[in-house]
Order: structure tokens, then C-alpha cells, then sequence
């Protein structure tokens, strides 16, 4: 049987006692045709959607590759070709940040204990079970899901339960740098834009080590195209790493299935014997000092 994580439930909860209404209405013709609407007029975004792309492994346009272990895991391990989503394809960093970037990469599976991002500089954030941040929380091969009313939207995903409140009315400033940004949003016509900021300048775009600082700002668009499909994008600055702001663009997709739920992604215990076994600190569970 699926099992909800925590956070679903308690998003599930606020959405059933806010209790808005909508209706399935929208104009004649157009991309918004057919598109259901809350009480409010506004294109009604709940609903668990997903993205298929391999932005994860790469934003950029990128060919299947072997994994770091093939000997081991063969085409378990491979990674899959794909076009990207940068328009222009490629992303304009600055010099010196391209050879950060190929840093990244080299070092990616290099972990560190430590639960303060401070002191937080080694490989992919993915890897350690760290909250993946924004963009890359959307594109991720993970569905999310939308709980909307009128003052504020929450998107709950369903990677380690990452919850993120998009603040309507009113809007704030980010009380504290985080992994998952600070995001304020208002509505363009049938458009979402999201103004994202203070991050805590450690996360990355993807498994290929394109990554920004804590001055990055991301602007997002969600657009509904027809009941089930949104498109995304989503502008992105940080003049510690890139020479102009620049943009991703793919499609989002809502989940029809009739029992579709999100289930339990929570990836500490994944990560346990890759951190501490190096240090002798791994104990299977049944084992090791605290054992029955």
C-alpha cells in the first residue's frame, strides 16, 4: 500500500480546511481552454503533476554515458542522453566559473558529514539527500504536487518531502537563506510568476555540476496550456557566476491516474553507509553498539 509522507498529509489537511471552490470553465479557445478555475477566477493548479525530461543528469544538451561504476552496474548506472532546456542551449557562465563547474563534476561523488550548509562544499547535494532546490526540485524524476487558494500556493515534492510556500498575499522577504529559496508569487492573466531568492548558495542545477551562489535569482512562469499540461520557465540570474540571466523551458504534466498519490521518498537512510562506513560509523540496523 502507498504510504503519504508527513508533509503530504499536513498540506492535505490545510487545503481541506481552507475549502475552495472551483469550477471547470475557461475561454472559448486558446491555451487555457477548458482549464478548471478556483472561485477566484484563476487557473486551478491542484493536482500532483510531473515533468519528463534528463535535466537532472544534465540542463544542457548531453549524450548516454556510462555511470562512475560500470564494472558493478552496467546500464543501472548509465546516463541517459537528452537536449537540455536552456534556451541557446548553453548556459553563459563567466570563465573562472566554467572551472568550477568541471570542479564540481570531477568531485561530485565526494561527501562530507555535516548537516550545516556553511560547511557544506563537496559533491552533488543530490547525492547526500539535500534538498534539491529551485529549479531543479521541478525537473527532478519526481512528481510533486499543488495545493492552491487564494493567498498562498504550496508545492509539496514528493523528493524528501520538500515542501515550498509561494507567498500571494502578502508577500515577504526570505527570514533566512535556505536550500529551497524564498518564493513570493503574483498572477500575469493565467500566468503564475514566482520571484525565488535567498538561497543558501549550495545548491546545484543538476548531476553534471552547473551550479550558482547565494546571490542566485530565479523567476519563474507556470502557464497552463489545456487542463493537464503547464508549461514552465523559468529566468535565472547570479553575477557571481553567469555574464546575462538566462532560461529553462520545459512542459509539466498532470498526473491522471485515478489513485495517484505521492509516495515516500525519504532518502536519509539511503545515504547512511555511503557518509560513515569510510569511518567505520555504519552499522547495518540489527547491528553495532545500540543493537537489541
Amino acid at each position: 500500500m502507498n504510504i503519504r509522507s508527513t508533509g503530504v498529509l499536513v498540506a492535505a489537511a490545510l487545503v481541506a480546511a481552507v475549502g475552495f471552490g472551483c469550477r471547470a470553465s475557461g475561454p472559448a479557445d486558446g491555451p487555457s481552454a477548458g482549464v478548471a478555475r478556483t472561485e477566484d477566477g484563476k487557473p486551478n493548479l491542484n493536482g500532483i503533476w510531473q515533468s519528463f525530461t534528463t535535466a537532472n543528469w544534465n540542463i544542457e544538451p548531453h549524450s548516454a554515458e556510462a555511470g562512475l561504476r560500470p564494472e558493478i552496474m552496467g546500464a543501472y548506472g548509465a546516463q541517459p542522453g537528452g537536449q537540455g532546456i536552456i534556451e541557446g542551449d548553453a548556459i553563459p557562465y563567466k570563465p573562472e566559473a566554467v572551472a568550477k563547474r568541471d570542479e564540481n563534476f570531477k568531485n561530485r561523488m565526494i561527501t562530507k558529514i555535516t548537516n550545516d550548509p556553511s560547511r557544506f562544499d563537496s559533491g552533488d547535494p543530490e547525492l547526500q539527500c539535500f534538498r534539491p532546490g529551485v529549479p531543479r526540485a521541478n525537473y527532478m524524476p519526481f512528481p510533486f504536487q499543488i495545493f492552491q487558494d487564494v493567498n498562498q500556493i504550496l508545492i509539496v515534492y514528493e523528493y524528501k518531502w520538500a515542501m515550498r510556500p509561494i507567498h500571494i498575499d502578502p508577500q515577504m522577504e526570505a527570514p533566512v537563506d535556505s536550500w529551497m529559496g524564498w518564493s513570493n508569487g503574483k498572477w500575469e492573466g493565467d500566468t503564475l510568476v514566482v520571484d525565488v531568492r535567498g538561497f543558501n548558495g549550495h545548491t546545484w542545477f543538476d548531476r553534471a555540476g552547473n551550479y550558482a551562489t547565494d546571490a542566485l535569482h530565479v523567476v519563474e512562469r507556470w502557464t497552463p496550456q489545456g487542463p493537464n499540461h503547464l508549461q514552465y520557465e523559468a529566468t535565472i540570474e547570479d553575477p557571481n557566476v553567469f555574464t546575462r540571466p538566462w532560461k529553462i523551458s520545459f512542459p509539466v504534466y498532470r498526473r491522471l491516474e485515478p489513485t495517484v498519490q505521492l509516495v515516500e521518498f525519504n532518502c536519509v537512510p539511503f545515504v547512511e553507509q555511503l557518509m560513515y562506513d569510510p569511518l567505520g560509523l555504519y552499522f547495518p540496523p540489527g547491528t553495532g553498539p545500540d543493537r537489541d
